[in-house]
């Protein structure tokens, strides 16, 4: 295994840049059924906009011809991993993975966006 590369820099947040196809759909689904609040959009149409929620940052770019990914595009930490899930099934998003212990730790499902982003969403056993 190699050494990690210390270079006295320090690392501040790192931010997901999630991929959409319409950013009416996607800021609707991530403010009305996840809670987060528009932060900051940047043109006309907004082609850019950040959404904040407690220590979540989501950035959402528009990407009218991205092809949806066939693996997870970020990993959330919650406190309520059961109560999201419910959340998420109400609202009709689409789960890939059920809800369950995972062997290494966490209580995780996984659901898909909109855009068919897909969200790992994890909580500490």
């Amino acid at each position: 295994m190699s050494e990690v590369a210390d270079h006295g820099v320090r690392f501040g947040r790192i931010a997901v840049m999630v991929p959409v196809k319409d950013m009416d759909k996607a800021h609707d689904f991530y403010t009305k059924v996840l809670g987060f609040t528009k932060t900051f959009e940047n043109g006309n149409p907004v082609g850019f906009m950040i959404l904040k929620r407690d220590q979540g940052e989501l950035h959402l770019t528009l990407q009218p011809d991205h092809p949806t990914p066939n693996f997870n595009v970020a990993h959330m930490m919650v406190d309520d991993v059961d109560r999201l899930y419910r959340i998420c099934q109400q609202h009709g998003a689409r789960i890939i993975k059920r809800i369950k212990d995972q062997e290494y730790g966490l209580r995780a499902f996984v659901f898909e966006d909109p855009d068919g982003n897909r969200i790992d969403v994890g909580q500490p056993i």
